[in-house]
């Protein structure tokens, strides 16, 4: 059984106290937790909006206008589907003691950078590396 972790709404993980100690893990596993509610949230909205929005729209323009915001709200969505599952990905990671640690190097990742995006899985230095390389192999 998980014990709750008792955490004040205004704690925000610092440099000095132990790395991924219990309450950093749920610190971060609150934020992720509430992103995805977020993005459900706006997910369903799409879903109402897209099933109310079948009317018939005489108009060309105003038809192919209404075309082009509802493809790029699908787009949006989808984009939305592939962050939920990171997020599941970084929930599972804490679950299972692997979060906050470079997939690449092992090292901590800094709580700086998790803060901001918290469904990292690399240190900035191994990513930039990452980035650098992608570029290469793309330029290619």
């Amino acid at each position: 059984m998980k014990v709750e972790t008792f955490l004040p709404d205004d704690y925000r993980p610092a440099e000095d106290e132990p790395f991924m100690n219990e309450r950093q893990l749920e610190y971060f596993r609150r934020k992720l937790i509430t992103w995805k509610n977020e993005l459900l949230d706006e997910s369903r909205g799409t879903v109402e909006s897209l099933q109310d929005g079948t009317r018939n729209i005489p108009d060309i323009a105003d038809r192919a206008s209404e075309e082009t915001d509802r493809a790029l709200e699908l787009r949006t969505r989808d984009r939305q589907r592939k962050l939920i599952s990171k997020i599941d990905g970084a929930l599972r990671r804490i679950e299972e003691g692997e979060y906050g640690y470079c997939e690449v190097t092992g090292e901590p990742i800094s709580l700086k950078r998790l803060d901001a995006r918290p469904i990292a899985t690399m240190s900035l230095e191994a990513q930039e590396r990452h980035e650098r390389r992608e570029k290469v192999h793309r330029d290619d």
